[in-house]
């Protein structure tokens, strides 16, 4: 299924930069905010108006941990599993977030709400065990909170 025939926000983000492959990572960052992933026609029309072959904007998406080729959810929950957090309860946090929100690490909610994801490091290792939500960053998480910050995601939409 396609998530965005419509092209016309692509167009606008690769047009709000030079043409050329220096600007190919912030390009696919733009698109990638806007559909929180990287979608296989977006990136055809980035290789098309950049004039640049489709493998290379393909080596780039797979080589940064940070771009995704497959849909992901509304909100995006990572669980640092670095040797600090690690050492403080990480591995229990995954198991937790996987029981609460029903997924493994790597996958989306069924409903598309949530993407769970494993990650190495978010550099603040004071705070460990860390779980990053949408960018905002929770320190000394236990256990017990994990639902808490589930629900309080939701709640703030309303």
């Amino acid at each position: 299924m396609s998530c965005c025939t419509d092209l016309t926000k692509v167009d606008g983000i690769i047009d709000s930069y030079p043409q050329t492959e220096a600007s190919l990572i912030q390009i696919l960052q733009d698109v990638q905010a806007e559909y929180n992933y990287l979608p296989k026609e977006a990136i055809d029309k980035v290789a098309q108006k950049l004039e640049l072959p489709i493998a290379k904007l393909y080596s780039v998406a797979t080589f940064y941990k940070s771009f995704s080729l497959k849909p992901r959810g509304k909100h995006i929950c990572k669980v640092c599993v670095g040797t600090a957090c690690h050492i403080r309860g990480a591995a229990n946090l995954v198991e937790e977030f996987e029981k609460k929100l029903d997924v493994k690490v790597g996958g989306t909610t069924k409903d598309g709400e949530f993407t769970l994801e494993g990650v190495n490091c978010v550099g603040a290792c004071a705070m460990a065990p860390v779980v990053v939500i949408d960018d905002k960053y929770h320190g000394g998480v236990e256990l017990h909170n994990v639902g808490k910050l589930i629900e309080e995601v939701g709640s703030d939409e309303n």
